[in-house]
């Protein structure tokens, strides 16, 4: 079984991977017994984030959710990086495909599932609902410091 690996940590960040997109179906999500999720990893912890979760997934070709869930809090957003298939939000069905990017607020009860003849590969962001307003738009939060830039 694959794990998260640390690359780098300090004060103010921490750097981890997951390995190759290629090779995400080798890490295991154990949600209990008899209940293994193959190809999904959670990285937030691992990178101690404190205001935000993070999950890659691989699914083969005709796999898909084997349940539906919400979520108390968390507002979800998927990513698509690799691959074709079908989203499912509140028994509504639309299709996905690279590039694609699905917000799901936390009553939504979600599900995917690849439909395409080929890996999908997805990135899913979690993050407390109704947290972010006008004072969190990049332009306000960010910072732009004096100084150099060394590579």
């Amino acid at each position: 079984m694959k794990t998260v690996e640390m690359i780098s940590e300090g004060t103010n960040y921490s750097a981890v991977s997951v390995g190759k997109m290629d090779e995400l179906r080798e890490h295991k999500l154990v949600l209990g017994p008899g209940r293994v999720i193959d190809g999904k990893v959670f990285v937030g912890q691992k990178l101690k984030a404190t205001g935000a979760e993070m999950s890659f997934q691989y699914l083969a070709a005709g796999e898909g959710s084997s349940f539906l869930h919400t979520h108390k809090t968390h507002e979800e957003l998927y990513i698509i990086v690799k691959g074709t298939g079908e989203y499912q939000v509140d028994g509504n069905v639309f299709p996905i495909a690279e590039g694609s990017i699905v917000r799901v607020a936390p009553n939504g009860k979600r599900g995917l599932k690849n439909s395409g003849d080929c890996e999908m590969v997805m990135i899913c962001l979690q993050y407390k609902g109704e947290s972010f307003g006008k004072e969190d738009s990049p332009s306000n939060d960010g910072v732009i410091l004096k100084g150099e830039v060394k590579w």
